[in-house]
């Protein structure tokens, strides 16, 4: 790897802690429901979004929680009894140590490496979006295989494909996403496998042939927006 590319890919590292409990977050899946574990992010952010100059110590119940996001009570407490919250009867939980225990479940506080590949206009939006960092998720930088988009964007490297190997094995990156073209999209997969990338976010419009060892989510915009589009007619 020439020094230059080495020196964009260490700039992306700097501040980063490294989590030795990785493994263990990927496959937190097999214990709790999968929808379960989608909506723990969403009562995150609810809790999140409330008044910060509250007193830390607030209790808010299940049935509160369950009204603002519309769902049902039952629910909520049965989602949140995957986490370490401990809530009392006719009270509820205290504020600060419910969103500290779905921050804790879903790893927020351990932080992970992940690499991007694809810079067009996707891949370069999720390189500059800050959101990351709330879920303990720093993306070091992104892979290109046109040479005319590498470079920097917000203060993140954009390195040539070629160099992917010794990146993502210099970043300890764990995790990673796809925003290629459906074309090239296996062959980036097939790659990260080899690299030891546990948890794929695909945004290609196809599916991945992957090993169990690594997990994938498929995020097709385009057949998402056709199913809502079905609810108009």
């Amino acid at each position: 790897m020439p020094h230059e590319t080495q020196r964009l890919l260490a700039q992306g590292l700097r501040g980063v802690i490294y989590s030795k409990d990785f493994r263990e977050n990927v496959y937190i899946m097999k214990e709790i429901p999968v929808t379960s574990l989608q909506r723990l992010p969403i009562y995150l952010n609810y809790l999140k979004s409330l008044d910060e100059q509250d007193n830390p110590g607030t209790y808010i119940s299940s049935k509160i929680i369950a009204e603002a996001l519309n769902m049902g009570e039952v629910l909520v407490r049965k989602d949140l009894a995957y986490t370490s919250a401990v809530g009392k009867t006719r009270v509820g939980y205290v504020r600060r140590e419910l969103i500290d225990a779905i921050e804790d479940y879903l790893g927020c506080n351990s932080k992970k490496n992940a690499v991007i590949f694809g810079a067009g206009g996707l891949g370069r939006a999720l390189l500059a979006y800050s959101g990351f960092k709330n879920y303990g998720i720093n993306i070091v930088c992104a892979f290109e295989t046109d040479p005319k988009r590498c470079g920097r964007l917000s203060g993140k490297p954009i390195l040539e494909y070629k160099y992917a190997k010794p990146g993502i094995e210099q970043s300890g990156a764990k995790l990673a996403i796809i925003a290629t073209p459906a074309s090239s999209a296996q062959e980036v997969a097939d790659l990260l496998v080899e690299c030891g990338i546990k948890a794929i976010l695909n945004f290609a419009p196809i599916l991945l042939n992957v090993p169990d060892t690594c997990k994938v989510r498929n995020m097709d915009v385009a057949a998402n927006l056709a199913i809502l589009s079905s609810y108009l007619d």
